[in-house]
């Protein structure tokens, strides 16, 4: 494989020296850049956007031919894990993702088998393999998937919830089948990531983004235990350097020593947490990750400079920190506003 010309960000991972802190974008190939809204448009749809290697790979790479960014990451869905157990994902304009068949029942949940992710979601490993060689050393590529129960909560419900009525009534009601469906959710994913990680990505990614729905107690049972399951299978070494491993729980402010208890190698974090603050509880342990809110990336100039300050002043001259947004960009958001951001963080941490 070829050298890493820029490496800040897998080093910056492991809490080593830097000498700059990294950035990169959640959703950093997405719809607030007009190049992304003209492959996705000659796609047909997002779906076959997503399922295209060749179109998937161009979209990873707009970003970067924008903009000094230190990590590319792989465009995909969370929900391809799910699509490929057969529930027929789709999308409707406005809506948002949906399923044709919703698991809801316990006789539903048994029919389900782990993937086999170079059959199922070939699109997938071979939009890495493909990333991977375009990429050509420059930064280091992440891959990613979504948490077992943030895929539940769609499988059960069918699409998207504001209130997550039916997974938590299985919760509640049927922790059992609930359980049942997270373990082999939680073992697809760990050969969903495993397969990536074959295939070029050089560090992994769990979107936790429903876990700070739940109770605290539900929180340790129904999504930490599984991460901390995927998190043991992974591979966590390849062409001689380490593959780091980063969770992030939307909402997750109040969990973040049982989060580094995991064995993961990094936290992310959302904006309603103070950086700093999470430095000191848990920064011996793990790197961290954050934690801007996208909104700001709709305010003037010096808006965005003068909250990229305080974070990184917040954070402190210590190592483990790569400067992300607390949750993804949003797709109004001009990419000018996402040049001053990114360019603001090398600015004044260099």
């Amino acid at each position: 494989m070829t050298d890493l010309k820029n490496d800040r960000f897998l080093r910056a991972m492991m809490r080593e020296s830097v000498d700059m802190t990294p950035v990169w974008m959640m959703r950093q190939a997405g719809r607030y850049l007009p190049e992304y809204r003209a492959a996705r448009s000659k796609a047909g749809d997002f779906l076959s956007l997503c399922m295209n290697p060749e179109l998937a790979c161009e979209v990873t790479l707009q970003p970067l031919q924008r903009y000094p960014l230190d990590a590319a990451i792989l465009f995909s869905d969370i929900l391809t894990i799910p699509d490929a157990m057969g529930l027929g994902l789709y999308f409707e304009e406005g809506e948002g993702p949906r399923f044709h068949k919703p698991v809801r029942t316990e006789k539903d949940i048994a029919a389900l088998t782990v993937i086999k992710p170079e059959q199922d979601l070939s699109y997938v490993i071979d939009a890495v393999r493909l990333i991977r060689r375009e990429l050509n050393g420059s930064v280091p590529l992440i891959g990613f998937s979504g948490s077992p129960w943030t895929l539940a909560t769609y499988m059960i419900e069918g699409g998207s919830s504001k209130d997550f009525r039916r997974a938590k009534t299985m919760l509640y009601d049927q922790p059992e089948v609930l359980h049942q469906l997270l373990s082999v959710l939680a073992d697809s994913v760990a050969v969903y990531l495993n397969a990536q990680i074959a295939a070029g990505a050089q560090a992994v990614q769990i979107f936790d983004t429903w876990g700070g729905a739940l109770s605290h107690a539900a929180y340790r049972e129904f999504s930490l235990s599984y991460m901390t399951r995927i998190v043991s299978q992974l591979q966590r070494e390849r062409d001689g350097r380490r593959v780091p491993v980063i969770l992030f729980t939307k909402g997750g402010g109040q969990w973040l020593e049982a989060i580094a208890d995991s064995g993961c190698d990094a936290l992310g974090l959302d904006w309603t947490t103070d950086i700093g603050l999470a430095r000191e509880r848990v920064g011996s342990r793990v790197a961290l990750q954050g934690n801007m809110d996208p909104a700001v990336l709709y305010s003037s100039p010096e808006a965005i400079r003068a909250e990229v300050r305080r974070i990184v002043d917040s954070f402190g001259a210590f190592p483990g920190h790569i400067f992300n947004l607390g949750h993804g960009i949003t797709p109004e958001v001009s990419p000018d506003n996402a040049r001053i951001f990114i360019e603001a963080v090398h600015e004044f941490t260099s």
